[in-house]
């Protein structure tokens, strides 16, 4: 009689989406540990998920993305104020990791 234990998956809350997903389906947006000077951390995608610093979950979907940046919803999450040009170069690194995942399937 002895139950076998289900495995727990851990899920995250997409917040473009607002989605819960598998951990491991979602991508990671990272801000650094901030510096001794006092300046806020770095914000990039972390496509492992184990890179040091506060961070936020999104679908691998650049409209989720998208949804994200309009709403602010990451400059919130991370707790500080996320530059255009940071969201510029999420956007185009998120589209380039789709583009060649696409490729290879």
């Amino acid at each position: 009689m002895e139950q076998q234990k289900k495995k727990k998956i851990p899920e995250r809350q997409c917040l473009g989406c607002n989605e819960h997903k598998p951990k491991k389906e979602l991508l990671r947006v990272v801000r650094s540990p901030e510096a001794t000077d006092g300046t806020g951390g770095v914000v990039s995608l972390d496509f492992t998920g184990k890179k040091n610093g506060r961070g936020a979950y999104i679908c691998r979907d650049v409209k989720c993305l998208k949804k994200a940046r309009k709403s602010r919803r990451l400059d919130t999450s991370l707790g500080c104020e996320i530059p255009e040009a940071v969201y510029d170069a999420m956007e185009a690194e998120l589209a380039a990791c789709a583009g060649k995942n696409d490729k290879t399937v």
